[in-house]
């Protein structure tokens, strides 16, 4: 995987679009309305998102699924100088996603690399068992309400996305938005689009892009630059045979998971190196699984069953 700078700045890059991860949520089930319903008020369906957020994390903390991630280094002409991969075994404890690397460039971490993870992982749990649902495990994050007074919300319609209903608006933030905080500061620097399944109250899909550069620590650390862009996708995923049917999830059987995501970032770091990457994500083989947190250091990665 790149360096700790650059993949702080991976992550920095992405930690900035958590502002809107908050519309990532619920189980909630319904009807699919007729096709000249008036649309729901835009407001309200993300406070109704939002509030579904807890039962369908109970849900997820069932199961576990890799995420497979790519990495490429880019020229200034768009040519790969560089790929690296991570394949992560993803899972949820108390509404909190938790990564455990099993794998760099196709191999098994090695036993000292194992065992740095495995207490990286182990704290991230116990840290997670003690975090409230909502609040920021790790990096920045942002309530709805907050969200709402940076951006503006546009061009609200409905329309059909992968064969069912949803409503789909534009976003962008506004430049004059008094904000504090990383993540309020980048929320004003982005535009977008969400497709929301009207349905269940899920966001099937997610396109954003930086309008303007956006600089970490006054563009000391890094200066995100405009035009880096981002997209996650989460579908309905078939549930095991032995899941609970009465889980919350939609009637068919089937749960909201997250399937992937890419994007391209390009940055300036530490005021002296250029950096383009492009990345990609793919989340894959989903399971049942518990999360033993009680024997120490030694079982911190869910057991699948």
């Amino acid at each position: 995987m790149p360096d700790n700078r650059l993949m702080n700045l991976k992550w920095t890059s992405r930690g900035a679009l958590a502002v809107l991860s908050v519309v990532l949520s619920s189980a909630a089930q319904s009807r699919p309305p007729a096709a000249n319903a008036p649309l729901p008020d835009i407001r309200q369906l993300m406070q109704q998102v939002q509030e579904h957020q807890r039962q369908l994390d109970k849900v997820r903390e069932a199961y576990t699924y890799t995420s497979m991630q790519t990495v490429q280094d880019l020229d200034g002409n768009g040519h790969v100088t560089k790929t690296q991969t991570e394949e992560n075994e993803d899972f949820f404890v108390h509404g909190h996603i938790i990564e455990r690397t099993v794998k760099r460039d196709g191999k098994p971490l090695s036993g000292h690399d194992e065992g740095k993870e495995t207490e990286r992982v182990t704290k991230l749990v116990e840290k997670a068992e003690k975090t409230p649902p909502g609040q920021p495990l790790e990096g920045p994050a942002i309530s709805v309400t907050r969200l709402l007074e940076i951006m503006d919300v546009r061009n609200e319609r409905r329309t059909m996305f992968r064969g069912r209903p949803a409503i789909v608006f534009d976003f962008v933030g506004r430049k004059d938005a008094k904000t504090h905080g990383l993540a309020e500061d980048a929320s004003k620097k982005l535009q977008g689009t969400v497709w929301i399944d009207e349905a269940d109250r899920q966001v099937a899909h997610l396109d954003v892009s930086f309008i303007d550069n956006f600089h970490v620590v006054g563009g000391l650390f890094a200066n995100v630059q405009k035009g880096s862009n981002f997209r996650f996708d989460q579908a309905l995923v078939p549930r095991p045979k032995e899941a609970d049917p009465a889980a919350g999830a939609a009637g068919n059987g089937e749960l909201w998971l997250p399937t992937g995501g890419e994007g391209t970032v390009q940055a300036r770091v530490l005021l002296v190196k250029n950096l383009r990457q492009h990345f990609v994500e793919k989340d894959f083989d989903y399971k049942r699984f518990s999360v033993d947190t009680q024997q120490g250091k030694d079982v911190p990665a869910p057991k699948p069953q």
